[in-house]
């Protein structure tokens, strides 16, 4: 059932206020441009806003794509077994093709993350695999930044009944919208402003990152000592971005990362996982792994092992990291003390690696074929899921071509004031 905007528990003007935000901050949407928002239908509170401010600001046309919860459970409880090997690739090929043509693109997270995990781990890896090979087209589209893009997020009820187990459930929505502005800035009186700032702190950080060139990251501290090479001409991105067509947008609702390329060959030794991470219904939890010549070749979980080794197992490009990303640990996102189960949000609790696609836009070229990518390191893959190895006892140094040193964090924080 999707609440009324009479039945919310939070106050409405801070989901206009994220409304504004997700369309002036996160898309950066343009007068005639199109937009295509994918949701659940639990977020129509938000989805309505955000169709009005966007014809407000000039869109052509905004088509939304609504999915519904119970209709995904229904299919594996459901559907033939042959189901779970399909994937409507006609709609991907459509999306990528809107977005070719300079459709912007917004997804709204509201569903809950552990929505399938009580299904057969088979059939979700099965069905998450045909999706991923699908959606290529498309995700390789948002990817290399063709066109604007962004994510932001909605309480639904059942999001915050995972949260929260212990709260009645409009008290429990009302604690994770709380989360949810405050996270999004849109619990400030002036969140486009608020925004600005924030952009231009994480862009003094690149640019620090960006001037000394480290040829790769060393990571140390409890169950980790890891080194990441870094792309070749590679450049840091966070915050706020600019699209293939001169576009900018802010591609998360929240963020607090600083991120870019490793090379896919030059990742070695080991690292463990220090939050878990929420991955197609499945909670995983203390993920160890290691590295060799950039690729993994020993894993393991203590739990949701299974769904871990089918994740990298998806393709080649599966096992080796297409992102490495800095985020402080006094992070915004890390003082609430919530796991939300869901990548946006814990993604920006602490420093992460992702597994799978890189973005070409973190080259200095940003207009390079796949192949000129490839031959600079960046990797391709079907997935791109992050998971945190990033707590106040990392110590994090970059390192140069001639293997200087330099202390980039201590203790999860910051080494070197801006």
């Amino acid at each position: 059932m999707t609440q009324t905007d009479t039945a919310l528990p939070f106050d409405a003007a801070q989901l206009d206020r994220l409304a504004e935000v997700a369309i002036r901050v996160g898309v950066g949407l343009r007068p005639g441009q199109d937009l295509i928002v994918t949701a659940d239908a639990a977020a129509l509170p938000l989805l309505r806003r955000i169709a009005k401010v966007a014809y407000r600001e000039g869109a052509g046309l905004v088509t939304p794509m609504i999915s519904d919860s119970a209709i995904t459970r229904a299919r594996y409880e459901m559907a033939a077994d042959h189901s779970f090997d399909r994937a409507p690739g006609w709609l991907y090929d459509g999306m990528a093709s809107a977005y070719g043509d300079n459709s912007a693109r917004l997804h709204i997270v509201s569903d809950d993350p552990m929505l399938l995990a009580d299904q057969d781990t088979d059939k979700v890896a099965r069905a998450g695999k045909a999706l991923n090979q699908a959606y290529t087209p498309a995700r390789k589209m948002i990817t290399g930044f063709q066109t604007n893009w962004s994510i932001c997020a909605y309480p639904a009820p059942s999001w915050a009944r995972l949260m929260f187990p212990d709260m009645a459930e409009d008290a429990a929505v009302a604690k994770l919208a709380e989360a949810i502005f405050a996270a999004s800035r849109a619990d400030r009186e002036d969140p486009v402003a608020a925004w600005n700032a924030h952009n231009a702190e994480l862009l003094a950080r690149r640019k620090w990152l960006d001037d000394h060139r480290f040829h790769s990251l060393h990571y140390s501290g409890p169950g980790t000592d890891l080194t990441i090479g870094l792309a070749d001409d590679h450049r840091w991105k966070g915050g706020k971005s600019t699209s293939k067509k001169g576009v900018d947008c802010n591609p998360n609702i929240p963020t607090e990362e600083v991120f870019t390329t490793p090379h896919r060959e030059r990742v070695s030794g080991i690292v463990r996982a220090t939050k878990p991470l929420a991955h197609q219904g499945s909670l995983i939890e203390g993920i160890e792994v290691r590295f060799e010549g950039g690729r993994i070749v020993e894993a393991k979980a203590s739990k949701g092992e299974e769904v871990f080794l089918k994740l990298i197992d998806n393709d080649e490009g599966a096992r080796r990291l297409g992102e490495v990303a800095l985020v402080p640990a006094s992070s915004p996102i890390s003082a609430s003390g919530l796991l939300f189960y869901n990548t946006l949000f814990d993604e920006n609790a602490a420093s992460h690696i992702a597994l799978g696609q890189c973005y070409a836009d973190c080259f200095t070229d940003t207009k390079m074929s796949d192949e000129e990518i490839a031959a600079r390191g960046g990797n391709s893959s079907m997935i791109h899921v992050d998971w945190m190895i990033g707590s106040t006892e990392i110590d994090i140094d970059g390192l140069d071509a001639d293997g200087g040193r330099t202390p980039v964090m201590r203790g999860g924080e910051w080494a070197q004031a801006l």
